[in-house]
């Protein structure tokens, strides 16, 4: 059972998260308030015979890290505890019978597979594929275990492992036994795409764009062609029975009307909460990104395999088209003319000229568009955006004793996500504003060494989720980056 530091009004709020028939027992060391003897702290990391999965080059880099850190010993324990968070806590890992690799890859606390989740936790070990052959099988097991969920069900966000009927099986919607949750989001096709291309990149292996990758793509497209809602509003249909509003869908299941003006409806957010206006900029932004590289794949796999160019080339045109339309729409209805801060990009709108302005801290985020790659860094309406976010005009904005940041509706009012805080940081240009950042995130662990999903702007001991597998890894990433960006006399001098 959950064993979280919470008030009664932040266990409500996390009904969000509830579990219908599946729960994990959180460990008590990602509760245990740790405090240093000498200048040393306990370790968090499990004991190595409970290690879900090692990796002989991920312990060479913890290491490598902890002695670039030895002047800053809360950070080289943080690091220590959080960048292996991933691979030794939620990654199963085995080869089935056909010899493929396969990964499943829980969330943290909680026992399902999520397409985004799941994308974002492995991809800082990608960097690393050829340097371990476990760990590089590993990464091709989630990629392939991606694909494989996508063509189970392609409007699903989180899938069980097998058909073990856990999850919102209640839920209004075309649900099954394989699938967890079925709320459709863009974002559950990019981040597969994002991973499978890097993989490809950095090892040269194109093994895993086979029949499974070209059927996965031909259904990625094939929702986000209807979901651009030129013919019809209801290819997919979700409600649930649920005291939360973010929960379940407006307009009788559908969504709320928008004009087709060659943008991609999703019905919910990165956080998994419904959108108000369906055409989810973030994600449109990261949809151009992953039709592009899809391009490149299927161009690459037409010069591989000549039985399948023909069909590989007509897909692969097929995705850059896509990506032109939805950069063309982007242009012309995601772009507001603020009074404070000239243009910047709206969170959502509905190409009837409605558009939210706000951010929310679950990335694809406007503020994280720049971390992604999906804007450029210097584009000068991004940073307009990014001074926007990171201020009280965002409504998710909030700042308090403890810390600052953007939150959203899934947790609620004073709850600042450190992943806004790691994207501040992650495409911040000055090191004050590093410097600014690290601290904070030093600051809000609650004595625990671990990154939790979000804290109260006033007292960081009140949390939500101890174990959160994604950002816990995505600290370990943003450390090293800024080691090889030069900056290890900064973060030993915090």
């Amino acid at each position: 059972m959950r064993k979280t530091i919470l008030t009664l009004a932040l266990l409500a709020s996390m009904s969000a998260m509830a579990q219908e028939n599946a729960e994990v027992d959180v460990h008590a060391r990602y509760t245990k308030v740790v405090t240093p003897v000498n200048g040393k702290y306990e370790s968090k990391r499990p004991p190595v015979e409970d290690r879900l999965f090692t990796s002989t080059a991920v312990e060479k880099k913890i290491k490598e890290v902890q002695k670039i850190l030895k002047k800053n010993p809360k950070l080289a324990w943080m690091f220590a505890n959080c960048y292996p968070n991933t691979l030794e806590s939620t990654v199963h890992y085995r080869v089935l019978e056909n010899g493929d690799d396969d990964t499943f890859v829980y969330t943290g606390d909680i026992p399902a597979m999520w397409l985004r989740d799941s994308g974002a936790q492995v991809w800082p070990y990608v960097a690393l594929a050829n340097k371990d052959e476990k760990l590089k099988k590993m990464l091709k097991g989630v990629i392939l275990r991606q694909l494989k969920c996508i063509n189970i069900d392609r409007y699903a966000n989180a899938f069980n492992d097998g058909p073990t009927g856990a999850g919102w099986q209640k839920d209004r919607t075309k649900m099954q036994p394989d699938v967890f949750e079925r709320k459709y989001e863009i974002d559950s096709f990019c981040y597969p795409i994002r991973l499978a291309y890097e993989y490809w990149k950095v090892t040269g292996d194109d093994s895993i764009f086979g029949e499974v990758w070209m059927k996965a793509i031909e259904n990625i497209l094939k929702t986000f062609h209807e979901q651009q809602r030129k013919v019809t509003a209801k290819a997919y249909h979700f409600t649930r029975v649920s005291d939360r509003a973010f929960d379940t869908i407006g307009w009788d299941g559908f969504g709320a009307p928008v004009k087709p003006v060659g943008l991609i409806a999703s019905m919910f957010r990165p956080s998994d909460d419904a959108t108000i206006l369906p055409f989810l900029i973030p994600s449109n932004f990261m949809a151009v990104s992953s039709m592009n590289k899809a391009a490149e794949i299927l161009k690459h796999v037409a010069e591989k395999d000549a039985a399948k160019k023909d069909a590989a080339l007509k897909i692969a045109q097929d995705c850059s088209s896509l990506a032109d339309e939805v950069h063309t729409a982007l242009q012309k209805y995601a772009i507001y003319n603020h009074p404070k801060y000239g243009k910047i990009y709206a969170y959502e709108v509905d190409g009837f000229g409605n558009q939210l302005l706000m951010d929310d801290s679950n990335v694809p985020s406007l503020l994280g568009m720049g971390y992604m790659g999906d804007v450029p860094m210097n584009d000068p309406i991004y940073q307009n955006t990014r001074r926007f976010v990171w201020s009280e005009d965002n409504p998710c904005f909030f700042r308090g004793k403890a810390g600052e940041g953007i939150g959203g509706p899934h947790i609620g009012y004073d709850m600042p996500w450190p992943m806004s805080i790691m994207m501040k940081c992650f495409t911040a240009q000055s090191d004050d504003e590093i410097r600014f950042c690290m601290k904070m995130l030093l600051n809000t662990d609650a004595g625990m060494g671990f990154i939790h999903e979000s804290f109260h702007k006033d007292d960081a001991t009140k949390y939500t989720r101890p174990w959160f597998a994604w950002q816990n890894t995505l600290f370990g990433e943003l450390v090293i980056k800024l080691i090889n960006d030069g900056k290890a006399d900064l973060l030993n001098n915090l």
